[in-house]
């Protein structure tokens, strides 16, 4: 067992993107973290982007522990400060790609302070936030994004709360690509990530995703199957569309799609701007000019187009090969066996010519009984033959030779019939005398 398991870690193509020492991971059958983190690693693959200049801040609760999960460069913060986390780490080293992964607890409730103010000040961090309406890892207690009416453990009666709309409150703080999917639409998802990768400013995206052991089961809403059967009948893809329409109601529609996508300067580049205008040509930032940081950044986007260019004509090529047939596998006992089997059939074939011997005598039987029966029938011909001449003549001279109907010449011949009988018994009279 523990063979196959190495071979299939071995084996996944996500083998390079996450710490498949770490599998299998925790999170509970039907979560949706799951095929997030799995969306997540594909985008980075496509992206190409460097993964050693990667880095994964993540906080507390079922989403945190993406950190651990993923093979970059991680970070496991405390509740609530995975922005302001990352924040530093940006700031520290401009060339990272830095990606916050968290949930709706630990970065609207806790964290959410922080949350505005990076949406603010358009810091260049990538943030996904699994949505699930309850805090999982703590015992499900009602959290900022929680619906109306829905039960949770702090709110047993149903949720009297008003909840947030995060991508009308994202909008409000100024992010600048802001986007919502379902854990259902994992394609959407690894794309929207890939777009934020190759961005520069604050991202935003936000993935719906069921709690299938407290807010559904809580809810007596079903499995993780129901609710993404939910998902894919109660979404609504709204590419553009004005956020202060993206509330979500308790089991109700949901708005998906990209809502926002501007650029305008990041908080380096204002920083840099004002520092320019103080300091002027000399300035520099960690020791090095603009126009030196520029050209840095040009070769970079450069390396990234030659990677995306590569990755993509090796998926052509894996696409356009056709597939080659498989070999018909034949269990080893069989092979063991067939020796034997192969041994056995001469004695087969002579027990079945000696069955076959009874069967010969038998065949040659059956014409000496048709012989019998030949000769019975040539007894018996003339005696018929006669009655058939006698019933034809009759029939002739009291139709004086035209064509009868069949119905007729059948009543002529039972007609006939008695006196045919009554001539031949005259004959025989005859012949004895």
């Amino acid at each position: 067992m523990s063979t196959e398991l190495g071979k299939f870690k071995e084996g996944s193509p996500m083998s390079s993107m996450l710490r498949m020492e770490r599998m299998p991971h925790i999170w509970c059958p039907g979560c949706g973290i799951g095929s997030e983190v799995n969306s997540f690693a594909e985008a980075v693959k496509r992206s190409g982007i460097d993964p050693k200049k990667l880095v994964v801040v993540s906080g507390i609760g079922c989403t945190g522990r993406v950190a651990g999960y993923v093979n970059f460069d991680s970070i496991h913060t405390t509740h609530g400060r995975a922005i302001p986390v990352a924040t530093g780490v940006k700031l520290a080293n401009p060339e990272l790609t830095v990606v916050v992964f968290s949930g709706e607890g630990d970065l609207s409730g806790i964290g959410g302070n922080h949350l505005i103010h990076a949406a603010r000040r358009n810091m260049d961090l990538v943030v996904i936030c699994n949505n699930n309406f309850t805090y999982g890892m703590t015992g499900g207690q009602v959290t900022p994004t929680t619906p109306s009416s829905a039960m949770a453990s702090t709110t047993p009666y149903g949720n009297y709360e008003y909840p947030f709309s995060l991508p009308f409150l994202m909008d409000a703080a100024g992010a600048t690509y802001i986007a919502r999917w379902t854990s259902m639409h994992s394609r959407n998802v690894t794309q929207s990530i890939e777009e934020a990768l190759l961005r520069k400013g604050f991202s935003f995206i936000e993935v719906i995703s069921p709690c299938t052991t407290l807010y559904l089961r809580r809810n007596r809403l079903g499995d993780g199957v129901d609710m993404l059967q939910h998902y894919q009948e109660n979404s609504i893809l709204k590419h553009g569309c004005d956020t202060r329409e993206t509330a979500i109601d308790y089991q109700g529609k949901i708005v998906i799609g990209k809502f926002v996508d501007k650029n305008k300067p990041t908080y380096l580049e204002a920083s840099d701007k004002c520092s320019i205008k103080l300091v002027g040509d000399d300035y520099q930032l960690y020791g090095k000019t603009i126009p030196e940081r520029e050209a840095e950044e040009k070769a970079e986007k450069e390396r990234i187009a030659a990677r995306r260019a590569a990755m993509a004509a090796v998926e052509a090529q894996g696409e356009a090969a056709p597939a080659k047939p498989r070999k018909a596998s034949v269990p080893k006992a069989a092979v063991k066996k067939a020796p034997a089997k192969a041994a056995a059939a001469p004695k087969a074939a002579k027990k079945t010519a000696a069955k076959a011997k009874p069967v010969k005598k038998a065949v040659a039987k059956v014409p000496a009984k048709k012989a019998v029966a030949k000769a019975t029938a040539k007894k018996a011909a003339p005696k018929a033959t006669v009655k058939a001449k006698v019933v034809a003549n009759a029939a002739k001279t009291k139709f004086q030779g035209k064509v009868m109907p069949a119905k007729q010449a059948l009543a002529g011949t039972k007609k006939a019939a008695p006196k045919a009988t009554a001539k031949a018994k005259a004959v025989s009279k005859k012949t004895r005398k």
